[in-house]
């Protein structure tokens, strides 16, 4: 029980980020969208990353959040417990509300295969506003998520 908790931790706060407590029989009930217009170039297709995730959560595109919005790493630490990826995935998507995201910046680092970036993000969850900072990096070309903090 102890290593299940530890894995669905980090899926716990990255869905939190996305949408954060939505009920289990109401997943469309975060029906806001990430707004990426005020980023350009690299720094909008990490914002876009971040938009992706909450409209996979909300849709509780589990497979989705798993094979297009999450990094390697995170995927093979959570396919680590019982049932994988996706069933840590569902059980969150149980446990979490609905929330407004907001991507505040976007600041990017490193060149080629070890470029990353990090998004401030705002979340409101219960009436308050919760700061958080998510890590991407770039996965065959994509941006994935691989932290929030």
């Amino acid at each position: 029980m102890a290593a299940r908790l530890t894995i669905a931790a980090p899926a716990k706060a990255v869905l939190a980020v996305a949408c954060a407590a939505l009920p289990a029989v109401a997943l469309g009930a975060c029906a806001k969208t990430v707004s990426t217009g005020a980023f350009k170039g690299e720094e909008r297709e990490v914002a876009q990353a971040v938009s992706n995730l909450q409209s996979d959560v909300t849709a509780g595109a589990e497979q989705k959040i798993c094979s297009n919005d999450l990094a390697g790493a995170v995927v093979a630490r959570l396919n680590a417990a019982p049932g994988g990826c996706k069933r840590v995935i569902k059980d969150q998507l149980a446990e979490i509300d609905s929330s407004d995201v907001r991507v505040d910046s976007v600041a990017l680092s490193g060149a080629g295969a070890a470029r990353t970036a990090t998004a401030k993000v705002r979340s409101i969850v219960s009436g308050k506003t919760r700061a958080s900072t998510v890590s991407l990096l770039k996965e065959g070309g994509k941006w994935k998520i691989s932290a929030v903090s």
